[in-house]
């Protein structure tokens, strides 16, 4: 499985931060708890981990009227080891 961040906007209105976290609640409480939200700093974004088989099946957990602007990046974890080889492959 690979690991994907989730960023979820929402308006900008303490009606669409509520209405954003009913979304995520009603989707299931785990969603909602796992979620960090920017709404008290001006950032009117939800931001999601997990780990999914890919892009789609990550799209899936969140709230339907928020798919569509959903941003999806899987992410990548580097070590020295995996770096060397990214090296050595383009040297050759």
């Amino acid at each position: 499985m690979a690991k994907f961040l989730i960023e979820v906007p929402h308006a900008s209105s303490q009606l669409g931060c509520l209405e954003a976290i009913q979304a995520f609640l009603h989707s299931g409480s785990h969603f909602l708890v796992n979620a960090d939200w920017g709404c008290m700093d001006g950032e009117h974004v939800a931001w999601l981990t997990l780990e999914a088989d890919d892009k789609d099946q990550a799209r899936s957990v969140i709230p339907i009227p928020y798919r569509a602007n959903a941003k999806i990046t899987r992410l990548t974890k580097y070590t020295q080891e995996k770096v060397q080889k990214i090296i050595d492959k383009h040297i050759q």
